[in-house]
């Protein structure tokens, strides 16, 4: 794996001479963020040596390379899954590149069901924590220890002084959000009612299929993290109807002007 993330870093820093201090992962819906980076140099992921290909038609598949908020970022305009049948290391994988190009801070945004009932759609949830409910853990395998820990801590998986921070420009900016703990599944079904019952029942607030395996290599490789989930649907009792993805999209697009003002914000105040 090392070789690998070696033989990437050096092929994209030959295409793209740039140092970047904050990687940016954006979710469903979401990829309009890139819009707003003043973009020197774009990649797609089908050139990249050993980099995956994003098979979710609404994951735009890039690289983008730029200015945003002040600073110098490099953002996924799509990410990878384990449920397009990418191994754990693979959907991480782009994490541990953007770390070796010099990444001080790590940002995410996904799009998910709310199971908390005081939810509504288009609920922006700022994440406090998770639950990992995949059926795997992106360093299991042997420890590299250039890359972290083989025990890492996971006390502090979302940085709590970059959660305040944004609680205080979105109450600046008059933006609703909450504070709440994000579960992850593998997809790529959407939980029946009893999932949504049993993910609720557990502790969490919110459901989806992306965010944990990143934060887990990202903390593995001690970059402070800070996600953002937008609430496209309910898997509150009552309140559950069906959803398509077009639905989902739709929710993400609406709120993401809110979602891109508290990220940009934040960036240019750390």
């Amino acid at each position: 794996m090392l070789k690998k993330i070696i033989q990437t870093v050096e092929y994209i820093q030959s295409e793209c001479p740039f140092q970047p201090e904050i990687g940016i992962v954006l979710g469903t819906g979401l990829g309009r963020l890139g819009e707003e980076i003043e973009v020197k140099y774009t990649l797609n992921y089908s050139d990249i040596p050993n980099f995956p290909v994003s098979t979710v038609e609404s994951h735009s598949g890039r690289l983008l390379f730029g200015e945003l908020g002040g600073k110098k970022v490099i953002a996924m305009q799509g990410r990878f899954h384990y449920y397009e049948g990418y191994s754990m290391q693979e959907v991480t994988f782009p994490i541990r590149v953007m770390k070796m190009m010099g990444i001080k801070k790590l940002f995410l945004s996904n799009a998910s069901g709310g199971v908390n009932p005081d939810y509504t759609i288009g609920e922006i949830m700022i994440i406090k924590d998770h639950i990992n409910l995949f059926p795997s853990n992106p360093l299991i395998g042997p420890n590299l220890d250039e890359l972290g820990d083989r025990f890492p801590d996971m006390s502090e998986a979302y940085n709590q002084k970059m959660i305040d921070l944004a609680l205080s420009i979105a109450k600046e900016k008059n933006i609703k959000v909450s504070t709440g703990v994000y579960a992850g599944l593998t997809g790529p079904t959407l939980e029946t009612p009893a999932e949504y019952k049993y993910i609720r029942v557990i502790g969490a607030d919110a459901v989806g299929m992306s965010t944990i395996p990143e934060v887990i290599v990202a903390r593995h490789m001690g970059i402070p993290c800070f996600a953002i989930s937008i609430i496209t649907d309910l898997g509150v009792e009552g309140k559950i109807k069906k959803v398509t993805v077009e639905d989902v999209i739709a929710v993400a697009n609406e709120k993401e002007p809110f979602m891109t003002a508290i990220m940009k914000e934040l960036i240019s105040k750390i």
